[in-house]
């Protein structure tokens, strides 16, 4: 009987593309699941012959529930080396390895700056004021050179992205619970007394925290009430840091110029989420990790990692 091993949200149909999965003296099937699943009913029965998983991301739980329901489930592959979505303690029990892979920072450092810089200049508005003959110019663009750019989190991508912003020309500052003056100096930006006070004067925000129950709702109505009317927020890294019910009041009324956002509270976004239609949102379906690079390495890995457990000798495990 071969190892199975299932792929999940492989929406683009290109895991087999990024990776040579044969495994010398093993037969492996793969079969990659294009369509995400919508409860654990669904999930729990599509991967009931299966002997792995991959799992890109957070997109998809495993709580001690479906991995109970998957008694010929052997290794949990999850693309990253943080995971907050599976039950560790119930995988252990239920005889599940669980694994990780390496994730690089680049990708969605880059997808920030081309929501930050297309928000800046309207692309989006003008690229189809042009294509449909619209007006010749419609929009003025805002200016990044000397203006404030506030950063929520100065961790590895969060300082990837103020070297950007630094090199634009931008005054770049940061605030998070824990961040130092002295880390901020290292990355060359100034430490924000407050996260209000990072609010009230930035014109550009842009997140990078990890979700917790500290960051959870942490830009609330009070908070975006807090951002210049003609100041723009970016969020790449989790929908729930932002209240997604007062984001979108916030562009419906105007109160800010604009939002970029690759994160929802929901993935993928159902097709009547008030998202799609939202005013003054730029908006992208979780691309952040989505390169060829990152495509390389996480399915790269996960092979790796399948080779080594078969091998009996796991690597880069988690919990």
């Amino acid at each position: 009987m071969p190892f199975r091993c299932a792929v999940l949200d492989d929406f683009q149909n290109v895991a087999t593309d990024f990776a040579d999965w044969s495994v010398p003296g093993e037969e492996v099937e793969v079969v990659s699941f294009t369509e995400h699943f919508g409860d654990e009913d669904e999930l729990a029965a599509a991967l009931a012959d299966f002997d792995c998983v991959v799992t890109l991301r957070e997109r998809v739980a495993f709580p001690a529930g479906l991995l109970d329901r998957l008694p010929r489930l052997r290794l949990l592959i999850a693309s990253g080396m943080r995971n907050s979505v599976i039950d560790y303690a119930a995988a252990k029990a239920n005889g599940v390895t669980v694994c990780g892979t390496e994730s690089s920072s680049t990708p969605p450092v880059e997808l920030t700056w081309a929501l930050l810089l297309g928000l800046a200049r309207g692309l989006v508005q003008e690229s189809a004021s042009l294509r449909e003959g619209g007006p010749w110019q419609s929009t003025v663009g805002a200016d990044l050179r000397g203006r404030r750019l506030g950063l929520l989190g100065l961790g590895k991508i969060g300082s990837l992205v103020a070297r950007v912003g630094l090199a634009f020309g931008m005054d770049v500052s940061a605030w998070s619970a824990n961040l130092t003056a002295a880390r901020a100096a290292e990355v060359g930006v100034r430490l924000a007394p407050s996260k209000e006070e990072l609010l009230a004067e930035a014109d550009f925000v842009s997140v990078h925290l990890a979700l917790s129950d500290r960051t959870r709702g942490l830009l609330g109505p009070v908070e975006l009430g807090l951002m210049k009317p003609t100041a723009y927020l970016v969020n790449t890294s989790r929908a729930a840091i932002v209240d997604q019910e007062a984001l979108l009041a916030a562009l419906r009324e105007g109160r800010i110029a604009g939002a970029g956002v690759d994160v929802f509270d929901v993935e993928p976004l159902p097709a009547d989420h008030p998202m799609r239609t939202a005013p003054r949102l730029l908006a992208t379906p979780h691309l952040g990790y989505v390169s060829r690079a990152n495509y390389e390495r996480y399915y790269g890995q996960a092979v790796e990692a399948i080779r080594a457990y078969l091998a009996g000798a796991p690597v880069r495990m988690l919990g």
